[in-house]
Order: C-alpha cells, then structure tokens, then sequence
C-alpha cells in the first residue's frame, strides 16, 4: 500500500519526498512533514521543562490519542504496520495537544497471510526498537507481531508514573513495568 494511502488524523501526514542530487553531486533524499506546533511529548514530560506540565486529562487523551493511531496501523490497513518504536520523542502534539504518531524509521509492515508473519528479514538480523521500550521478547529474537505493543504499554507507566523507562533506579535487576508491578502488587490483574 503506498505511503499516501495510509491517512489517519493521529498520525503525522508525509507532505512530500525528495530524491535529488546537492550541489556536490551526492544524493539527496529527504521526508518532508507536516509542522507540527507543540513539540513532542517528550518535551512536555522532562523535568524542569519550560514548556509546561501536562494535566492528567491531558495526559489520558494523548494515551488515548496514541492507542487510536496504533489501532488504525494494525487492524485498518493491509497489510498492517507495526511501529516498532513508540516512544515520547516519536509522539508529536499539535496546538490543541492532539498526539501524533511520527518516525517510521524502524516500522514494519506485516504480510497479509493468516499467520501474521512478518515480510522480509528476521528480527533476529536486527533489532528494532528504543532502549527501555524494546519488548524483551524482540531481543531474545521473537518475531515483530501486531498484536505486540509493549512500547505503547511502557510509555503509559511513563506518563503516568513520571519514570523513565531509562531512569538509573532501573539497574538493569529491574524494569518500568516490574517497578509498577512491585509497587501496585494488589491492584494489577497479569
């Protein structure tokens, strides 16, 4: 399915591509965006920010805005996306602090067939994802799945612990999702 093809309010539009040479004669290619005004949310989420502090109704709506997007990229297109890499710097929010999903660097797009299986190499050749929000199961070699949104699930506990997934009380013994766990025993079902 071409690029062009694949329109969703929450997801940043491709406004054009370049493909040319510069001055020097080396090629040149570019992706040009859409502007979006508010930065991304990762902006909004640093301590000590001078953009402002997030309400929990807005932070609610930009999970939800975030959930819609995902939603769309696995069960609306074919064949289906999956983004690989959500993460507060790939969320864009436009002037009435609207989530937009951005960077399709590290996406994947999954074959049409009943299995799901991914097209193309492996994730074994290659591991696709931010550190923190890369699913464990990715980097033990597990196939990228639509049905896998580990990233999304890690950036809600960010934005409603204030934590990153990165943050040095992660030691690496431990993880956002386990810090959550461990600090919520009895009011998380599995």
């Amino acid at each position: 399915m071409p690029c062009r093809r694949i329109q969703h309010r929450k997801l940043v539009k491709v406004v054009t591509v370049c493909d040319s040479l510069d001055y020097y004669g080396n090629e040149f290619k570019a992706i040009v965006l859409e502007f979006i005004s508010n930065r991304s949310l990762d902006t909004w989420l640093k301590t000590g920010n001078k953009v402002g502090t997030l309400s929990l109704i807005q932070r609610l709506n930009i999970i939800l805005d975030v959930a819609q997007a995902l939603e769309y990229l696995h069960n609306h297109i074919e064949p289906p996306i999956v983004h690989c890499d959500i993460k507060p710097s790939n969320i864009l929010l436009d002037e009435d602090m609207v989530a937009h999903v951005s960077d399709f660097g590290l996406a994947k797009i999954m074959s049409v067939d009943a299995s799901r299986q991914s097209l193309g190499e492996s994730i074994s050749n290659g591991v696709r994802g931010s550190i923190g929000y890369l699913a464990p199961e990715y980097g033990m070699g597990a196939e990228i799945s639509a049905s896998g949104v580990y990233s999304y699930g890690v950036l809600v506990l960010q934005m409603l612990t204030g934590k990153e997934p990165t943050d040095a009380i992660f030691d690496g013994t431990t993880s956002l999702p386990k810090y959550v766990e461990m600090n919520y025993p009895d009011k998380l079902s599995p």
